[in-house]
Formats: C-alpha cells, structure tokens, sequence
C-alpha cells in the first residue's frame, strides 16, 4: 500500500519535461492556433454549425499532445492550464490597449451587405452561404434582405445588422413616432395625462 502511494504521489506531482519546455510549448500552440483560427478567418466563429463544432473538438485533442509533450502528470498539466490563461490574458489586454495589435490579431469587420444587396464576393471569400446571411438578417429582425442597410461580420464571428429607417420596428424607431401612437391609441392624451 505504501509503494501504491509513492509511486501515485510521484507519478502525480514530477514533470517529465522541463517547465520552461512546457511553457514553450504551451505558448507556441497557443499562438499557433490563434493565427490558424485567423486564417480560417470569422466564419467559423460566426455560424458555428456541425461540422466547425466537430472540428473545434478534434482540434482541441490534436494539440493536447503538443502543449503536454511526455508529461502526464498533474502539476504539468495544471502549468499547462496557467501559461494558457496567461498568455491569453496577455494577449487580450494588449489587444484592448492597442487598436492596431488588435487588427493584426483579431482581423476587421467585413461588410455582407449594402443598401440590401449581399456582396456575393465577400461572402465566398468568408465561406458564408446566402442562405446563413439571410438566417441571420431574419433574426435582428428583417423580413428580408431588401430592409437592411448595412450588414457586418465582426472579427469576433458577430453579425450586425442595420436596418432602413423606414423598415425599423417600433422598439428600434423613433421614440417620438412611438409617442404619437400612444397618444393616438389613448384619443390625444398624452402618456403624462391622466384618468378622464
């Protein structure tokens, strides 16, 4: 029982490799997928459907082997865990302070559509399908894509849609059109007059 002990208690706490050969390792595979996952490009992050969700899961077991190399032991891969959230914080802070750190890492918006036109060239180089876009318009509240006047894919994959002013629903129109429905709805009572 004693040697059932030491041999876990061993086997748990020793790293096989270096840290600073952990720490390399974890950082390399760290920036590695952050420029593969910046060539794939925002699609993937915007309409996240079964094939880029199985993908995302094989990828996460892909690098396990790089970030841990030999070492399975606990503290290596709990240094493993640290270095990752580390770095990231790096890198996200850096990317808050610098607008231009955060092009380079993060890439621009792009522009879908304009004055209800899709641009058929964006969308193919981004890997979107008409039939995604229009899902997406339909969901901010578009009948179609003849009401919007600007639709854009952000670097973080989100989509944000603008619609015509005229094809604005009530809760994004005009509070003072809002206003005069109401006081048209209560016979020319304003919303501040009270009970006849």
């Amino acid at each position: 029982m004693m040697l059932l002990a030491s041999q876990l208690s061993t086997h748990l706490f020793s790293i096989d490799t270096s840290i600073l050969e952990k720490v390399l390792r974890t950082v390399a595979v760290y920036l590695g997928l952050l420029f593969v996952l910046r060539l794939v490009g925002k699609r993937d992050l915007a309409q996240l459907n079964s094939f880029d969700l199985v993908v995302l899961l094989l990828l996460s077991n892909v690098v396990q082997n790089a970030i841990i190399g030999p070492d399975d032991s606990l503290i290596g891969g709990l240094l493993g865990v640290v270095v990752l959230l580390g770095v990231n914080f790096c890198v996200v802070h850096l990317a808050r302070r610098s607008d231009a750190f955060a092009r380079v890492v993060e890439g621009t918006a792009s522009t879908l559509v304009t004055d209800g036109t899709p641009d058929e060239a964006e969308l193919a180089k981004l890997g979107l399908r008409t039939e995604e876009l229009a899902a997406a318009v339909r969901r901010q509240g578009a009948s179609s894509m003849a009401e919007v006047q600007e639709a854009t894919l952000a670097p973080d994959g989100t989509i944000t849609v603008t619609l015509r002013p005229d094809d604005e629903n009530a809760t994004k129109g005009d509070i003072k059109r809002l206003e005069a429905m109401v006081a048209e709805l209560l016979g020319g009572r304003g919303p501040a007059a009270g009970p006849a």
